[in-house]
């Protein structure tokens, strides 16, 4: 016969805790891209014990990375995962990222373990073709540019989408790319981020003179490197008016430092002129967009970052683009372009000194870029990854 026990001395047994959302930051691709939700994770992170956050890499450098600009937001409680195998990290191209979609079918069992896979890079998609039907996807998007290169199929097949402000939203849904329901306005959280690094602007140049970045695009048809790279960077060496940096985006030498660079061996020394072709992380975290004073460039999405506080801008059409009814060229309003090379240098003066008539349009094109309104990037980002994580599949 089982002896009665008095209710009082029964053994509690405890509620079992729902366990929490699990959300994996995603980075296959180069560092910049870091920039771009790092601090999202980071809020998430600190907003509560409901949601465990993972940031997984699959290049040591990249989470090394991640990790030091962690340490500089107040250490988010962040589990760190490296993504093997190592045999096919070791197959990274020259600009130290293994292929990804090896990589990402290596990583798909672990992948679908989440409960949301936030990647600021289209590529990801294809992890549905590998049996990761779990997690929901969103895309951070990796730059807020004209180009029209990123606005494509890939993205409805993202369960929520990222947008800087309107201009980026209005067009992914007019091009039948996301619904309205798919898409999150929430800013831009790497101004966020770069904010809260707290840095200084380097002392580049021996000689204090107005600084004119120019930074041109990778892709071929739209960049001015091949036809007139050379000849811009021969016309600062020639003058004293200007400092210039070289801030190319990153892919366009791949990770090759600039000695290894035949083409800018004519350069390397010379005072009034700083090369960085993406080794440092200056190259990535605005330190230049932020120092310059004039913007000289093509296509990058890196215009809206520099017109964070408007200034004179060039831009070079080097490919004879037929820009002015282009949506991929919209950000080509912001300042005089240049069909023929000529003399660039009297290009910049000419910009310098006509940058009231173009002042409005800058302003215009930033506010319809960013919606920076209300909450910061980061924490709408936060949420809006908070939010469609803890739906139903």
């Amino acid at each position: 016969m089982d002896m009665m026990v008095h209710p009082r001395l029964r053994r509690r047994v405890p509620q079992s805790a729902e366990p929490p959302i699990k959300v994996c930051f995603l980075y296959i691709a180069q560092a910049h891209q870091v920039l771009h939700s790092l601090s999202a994770a980071a809020d998430l992170a600190l907003g509560g014990p409901d949601v465990a956050v993972t940031v997984a890499a699959t290049s040591a450098t990249v989470l090394d990375y991640a990790r030091r600009l962690a340490e500089r937001l107040g250490r988010p409680p962040i589990q760190w995962r490296l993504l093997g195998p190592g045999w096919l990290r070791g197959a990274s191209g020259p600009d130290g990222v293994p292929p990804k979609l090896p990589m990402l079918a290596a990583n798909a069992r672990f992948l679908n373990g989440f409960d949301a896979i936030v990647a600021p890079e289209r590529t990801t998609t294809a992890l549905r073709r590998m049996g990761v039907s779990h997690p929901k996807l969103v895309y951070t998007q990796h730059g807020a540019g004209d180009r029209g290169g990123v606005f494509e199929p890939r993205l409805g097949r993202f369960d929520l989408v990222f947008s800087a402000g309107a201009k980026q939203r209005d067009r992914m849904i007019a091009e039948g790319l996301v619904t309205p329901a798919q898409c999150a306005v929430i800013g831009y959280p790497k101004f966020d981020l770069v904010d809260r690094l707290d840095q200084t602007g380097p002392n580049l140049f021996a000689v204090n003179r107005p600084i004119v970045l120019y930074n041109p695009h990778f892709t071929s048809r739209v960049s001015s490197w091949p036809q007139w790279g050379q000849k811009v960077l021969q016309a600062f060496a020639n003058q004293d008016r200007y400092n210039l940096i070289f801030a190319p985006h990153l892919r366009l030498f791949r990770g090759r430092a600039a000695q290894d660079v035949i083409e800018l061996t004519p350069f390397l020394g010379v005072p009034s002129i700083h090369l960085d072709l993406g080794t440092t992380p200056a190259a990535i975290e605005m330190t230049y967009t932020r120092l310059a004073d004039v913007y000289l460039g093509d296509a990058s999405s890196q215009i809206y970052e520099f017109l964070l506080r408007p200034r004179p801008c060039v831009f070079l059409n080097a490919n004879s683009a037929n820009w002015r009814e282009d949506e991929s060229h919209r950000h080509w309003r912001y300042g005089p372009v240049v069909d023929e090379i000529g003399d660039v240098v009297r290009k910049v003066d000419e910009a310098v000194a006509t940058h009231s008539q173009y002042l409005a349009a800058q302003e215009d094109g930033f506010s319809l870029t960013f919606d920076l309104a209300g909450p910061t990037s980061s924490s709408r980002a936060a949420s809006a990854i908070r939010q469609v994580a803890s739906q139903e599949a």
